[in-house]
């Protein structure tokens, strides 16, 4: 089996127990080990696949009417409980056909939230250019009738009559005061509504912009704008050698707190740990991205490793110290750190793998820790 997908089935750590239909042990449960074990000998590339698929679909939802994030989640992760270890009854076939219809209604009303987002977006964008048309007609119909008054006057100039040009005079000097006049009360409404009007524009982009960069549930900024920052600090570490850390954060046991405590105190912990994390990388230039389901990290510009693995203790002990109180109910946890540190002709992703490789390293070996990466160039016995 290819090494992808071992680790995808390594990150599912249901509970198959009620799946499998008993087994050899003393109370005739079958224990994670052997469970996941039987799962690898039967899993293909296919189902493979699809379950990589649930799970990155899993970690970019946004709220859509009728389908709030926490409830497509659940039912996700049922899907890929059933897809991971079929039962008899059920059969993959039948858990595949009504994944199908779920993900085609999820995908339809998703897609008519976009739309309706994208419509009032262009009815505002509509009425602003509607009401700059109107006055910019408006202003050429005076400027013509101030040019008609005008030429009307140079007529009575040259009428050697001075009645005439007395009377056009007034007639024009009425005309101009009177149409300069609308023009300043006019432009004091229009910059009033574009000033709002272009507010509200410039909030909605705000939202939008902010809504494609952030994850929905913790507000940490999401895989994507990790992705591209990742990018930026590496080419500014090649061109100006800045040093730059890595640090992936990681909750250890996050799925015996969903299974206790429900997915509702599951999300409160994820929320609560953003918080914390970032209050404690505060500086403008630092970066606290969710990367995963229970996965963080932080982009720590001019940091040394030594400075990163002084800061990962300092998260150990806040968050291991920290009583998270929800509905007057105390949760405790703790984190598994993987910190390593850009090195000169380092690909962006052999930098993250050898992040994610420490943090493996403190969950494998006891968890409630943090590991500090080999460099690049250090051979490892």
């Amino acid at each position: 089996m290819k090494k992808w997908v071992e680790k995808l089935i390594e990150q599912f750590d249901f509970d198959l127990n009620s799946q499998n239909g008993g087994g050899s042990g003393p109370d005739g449960a079958v224990s994670p080990e052997d469970a996941k074990a039987a799962i690898s000998a039967e899993m293909n590339e296919e189902r493979a696949t699809l379950l990589y698929i649930i799970d990155t679909y899993n970690k970019h939802l946004i709220d859509v009417d009728g389908h709030p994030v926490r409830k497509v989640r659940e039912t996700l992760d049922e899907f890929a409980k059933e897809i991971l270890n079929p039962n008899e009854r059920t059969g993959l076939e039948r858990v595949l056909f009504r994944f199908r219809q779920f993900f085609s209604t999820y995908r339809v009303d998703e897609t008519t939230y976009f739309h309706k987002t994208f419509e009032d977006f262009r009815t505002i964008i509509w009425d602003f250019v509607d009401q700059l048309s109107e006055d910019i007609s408006q202003e050429q119909k005076e400027d013509f009738e101030i040019r008609t008054s005008l030429e009307q006057l140079k007529e009575a100039v040259e009428s050697n009559s001075i009645d005439v040009l007395k009377n056009q005079s007034r007639k024009f000097i009425d005309c101009y005061v009177e149409k300069q006049f609308k023009k300043d009360k006019r432009r004091i409404s229009t910059m009033k509504s574009i000033r709002k009007n272009l507010n509200l524009v410039k909030k909605q982009l705000g939202e939008a912009a902010n809504s494609a960069r952030v994850d929905h549930l913790t507000q940490a900024y999401n895989r994507k704008t990790f992705d591209e920052y990742v990018q930026q600090h590496h080419k500014l570490f090649h061109a100006a050698e800045t040093p730059v850390t890595l640090m992936l954060v990681d909750i250890d046991h996050f799925k015996k707190i969903n299974d206790t405590f429900g997915h509702q105190v599951g999300d409160f912990v994820l929320k609560e740990l953003v918080g914390s994390l970032k209050s404690m990388f505060n500086r403008e230039a630092d970066l606290v991205a969710r990367i995963g389901g229970e996965e963080f990290a932080i982009l720590l510009p001019d940091y040394q490793a030594a400075q990163a693995m002084k800061k990962a203790e300092e998260v150990l002990a806040r968050v291991r110290a920290e009583a998270y109180v929800h509905e007057e109910r105390e949760i405790r946890f703790t984190v598994s750190i993987g910190v390593a540190q850009l090195a000169r002709n380092e690909a962006p992703e052999a930098w993250i793998k050898r992040a994610d490789l420490a943090l493996y390293n403190s969950k494998n070996t006891g968890r409630n820790k943090s590991t500090l990466a080999p460099s690049p160039l250090t051979r490892v016995a």
